[in-house]
């Protein structure tokens, strides 16, 4: 990508992760009219993209095909991307980031749009900081079968943001790119505090759920269950805070309030472990348990929780 201020305005986009969010993302981009490439390793996955086509219902409802589908990163090169976003879970990075080299060349954007914490330090590992942007998003999804996907809800705007001020055209040209397609997002520079208030939340329901078997209400609902939830909210915080990472004076409440709120369904690393599929644990406690051990701060309830999860992937 230029390391100048010119416009960016990218036509090509690839999106690696046929998973929920890799199919909202595509779906919007090749509704807005742009040229999308869907790419997963499971080619199951991939077939619908072309026909009938994506099928999103629930809170938004669209059915939209995509351009091309193919099952190698390596191949995504030849359709020379614009913008690549990576959607696939957090724990597939490590693996995936060396197919990534093919993409250090100019006007290549590669967008982290996953959940957890620093997913998008380790793109940068291999990319470079100015190559890299990470985005937040404001859904709750499912995939339902291959190419439909239910939308629990949508609440817009989304934001993206690039690693370094030169990456700040390209932030800006894939937040238009994205809001012509219909999914609204903004260019911001306050995402590290959204990526962080966003993960706390994760961190403090998913593996609860994911250990308990229970969905995010039951959780919420059951007393001894929910000093565990709250608790890990607070510990949480702390990492955050001595760590000087902005969360903002009501944090707390906000957060509670919107858990509370959860419904009936089960989060993704429930659905990860009812499956028998690795989970993004490293990614969500792992971090905030590594945070912790910077600033000095004490993280036994996210360290137990990780190592549980950690014991039920084991046994797979």
């Amino acid at each position: 990508m230029d390391q100048d201020n010119s416009p960016f305005q990218p036509r090509t986009f690839a999106v690696i992760g046929a998973g929920p969010v890799g199919c909202i993302v595509a779906a919007y981009l090749a509704k807005g009219g742009f040229r999308v490439i869907l790419c997963d390793i499971l080619s199951d996955l991939l077939t619908p993209a072309l026909d009938p086509g994506i099928r999103i219902e629930g809170a938004e409802v669209l059915q939209q095909k995509v351009d091309y589908i193919c099952t190698d990163v390596d191949e995504l090169v030849q359709y020379a991307p614009d913008v690549v976003f990576v959607t696939v879970k957090a724990n597939s990075l490590p693996l995936l980031t060396s197919s990534l080299e093919s993409f250090q060349r100019k006007k290549t954007a590669v967008v982290s749009w996953q959940n957890g914490i620093d997913t998008e330090l380790l793109l940068a590992e291999t990319l470079g900081r100015i190559s890299v942007l990470r985005a937040v998003v404001n859904w709750g999804c499912a995939l339902t079968a291959p190419g439909r996907v239910s939308m629990g809800f949508h609440h817009p705007p989304h934001f993206v943001q690039a690693l370094d001020p030169a990456g700040d055209p390209a932030a800006l040209g894939i937040a238009e790119a994205l809001s012509q397609g219909g999914l609204e997002t903004r260019p911001t520079d306050q995402i590290i505090s959204m990526v962080w208030r966003k993960s706390i939340m994760n961190a403090s329901m998913n593996p609860v759920c994911a250990t308990t078997g229970m969905t995010m209400s039951q959780a919420m609902n059951d007393p001894i269950v929910f000093q565990t939830i709250n608790s890990l909210v607070k510990e949480s915080i702390r990492v955050a805070r001595e760590n000087e990472i902005q969360l903002g004076w009501d944090y707390y409440p906000y957060c509670m309030g919107y858990l509370k709120n959860a419904g009936d369904h089960k989060p993704s690393m429930l659905m990860d472990i009812e499956a028998r599929r690795r989970t993004e644990i490293d990614f969500m406690n792992g971090k905030i348990v590594e945070y912790g051990e910077r600033c000095g701060i004490p993280t036994p309830l996210n360290a137990t929780l990780r190592a549980l999860v950690k014991g039920l992937e084991s046994k797979f």
